[in-house]
């Protein structure tokens, strides 16, 4: 038994030995792994449990392969309550970032009323925000001062018609030779003064009253139509020429100034009969057309300003002085452009993009070339086109989502 030990052992190696030769034989050659078992998987969960899929890869449900710059959310995801779309759309290319400006009165157009005697407040007969016509009673003073150039107004008459009797019976007397003609001249000369104070005093009554007074009641009344801006008046109160204030603002709102800060850097920009854009919290999606009428002469040197006034036609009467705004200065020859809100760019590096919904719920990034940029808005000269949708708000939520797919 001892004997056959050795033999036994040579048998099992031999055994080991063709076994190890026939898996050499048999191996197939070494080769890549095939593409689908080296490609990572084609879908992603995004925090809400929704598949999204890889850019590049097909869509569900669909044919079309989505471009490594598009993401897509289904209906009714979360993440769409966060992006806010809007149609782009063309709009006139500045020539320079807005200005500063505030609405003014159109002071050719306003009347600054007060009163020319002393007296008392009877009545008032228009409110702020009436609208008036040229004529019409704003409010009515009794005055003693009115009642004295009435007074006086007659007095003048009854001493110039006297005078005037007396100098042409002077002047028969004088032809009959039984005057003197040192008396005749003298008749003339009395009823010349005479008659001069009568018109000093009826247009001094004139000036006082237009329109003629038979009463001491003096009427301040409005000398153009428009509306009753301001009124610093109340019943009873005293009034004098000498008061600093007005007693009533009257002024035509379907004409406003538009007064333009202008820095003097951008003075070669501007010129009268220029049009210009000019934009109100208000309405902020409106721009109003004005034209510029005046540059100024002088630089403020406080602060290196430059007043440029321009006119504007308010006939609906939604803008209103004192407003704040910003006016966009407009060459004849300014071209248009897709305008859009500064939140819609995403800037990487030196190049700016957009985002476009088409369809919905695709969200293609796009990179745009810009022209003039404010604080606020954007003028796109290339890569947009008016009526496509884009993304003014959520912007940056998809780029982050485009970046994380990517990776």
């Amino acid at each position: 038994m001892k004997k056959k030990t050795p033999v036994m052992l040579l048998t099992a190696a031999a055994l080991v030995a063709l076994g190890y030769g026939l898996a050499q034989f048999t191996r197939l050659p070494a080769s890549q792994p095939g593409p689908e078992a080296a490609r990572p998987s084609t879908a992603k969960a995004d925090p809400g449990g929704k598949t999204l899929p890889r850019p590049g890869t097909v869509a569900a449900g669909g044919a079309d392969p989505i471009s490594p710059d598009t993401v897509h959310f289904d209906t009714g995801a979360a993440q769409l309550a966060s992006i806010r779309v809007e149609e782009a759309r063309l709009a006139t290319v500045p020539l320079a970032e807005p200005l500063n400006a505030r609405l003014a009165y159109d002071e050719n157009r306003t009347a600054r009323l007060s009163v020319p005697i002393s007296g008392r407040v009877l009545a008032i007969r228009r409110q702020a925000g009436d609208a008036v016509r040229a004529g019409e009673e704003l409010l009515s003073v009794d005055s003693p001062e009115l009642a004295a150039a009435l007074a006086d107004v007659r007095k003048a008459r009854s001493d110039d018609q006297r005078r005037r009797l007396a100098f042409e019976r002077s002047q028969r007397l004088a032809e009959a030779g039984v005057l003197a003609r040192r008396e005749l001249e003298n008749a003339q000369a009395e009823f010349e003064a005479a008659r001069a104070e009568t018109e000093r005093a009826e247009r001094r009554l004139r000036n006082l009253a237009p329109a003629g007074a038979d009463n001491p009641a003096y009427s301040l009344r409005a000398p153009l139509s428009g509306v009753v801006a301001e009124r610093r008046v109340n019943p009873g109160q005293e009034v004098r020429p000498d008061q600093a204030e007005p007693l009533f603002v009257v002024s035509d709102l379907a004409h406003l100034w538009v007064l333009i800060d202008l820095p003097e850097r951008d003075l070669r920009l501007v010129k009268p009969g220029q049009r210009a854009l000019v934009k109100v919290d208000a309405w902020p999606d409106e721009r109003f057309a004005a034209t510029i009428e005046r540059v100024g002469a002088v630089v403020d040197p406080a602060t290196r300003r430059v007043q440029v006034r321009a006119t504007l036609e308010n006939p609906d009467h939604r803008l209103r002085p004192e407003m704040y705004s910003q006016v966009i200065l407009a060459s004849a020859d300014a071209g248009q452009a897709v305008r859009l809100p500064n939140n819609a760019l995403v800037t990487q590096g030196l190049y700016s993009y957009v985002f476009i919904e088409n369809p919905p719920g695709f969200f293609t990034r796009r990179k745009v070339k810009l022209g003039v940029q404010d604080r606020t808005h954007a003028f796109i000269i290339d890569g947009v086109e008016a009526g496509e949708m884009v993304v003014t708000t959520g912007a940056l939520l998809l780029n982050s989502e485009l970046t994380t797919l990517v990776k």
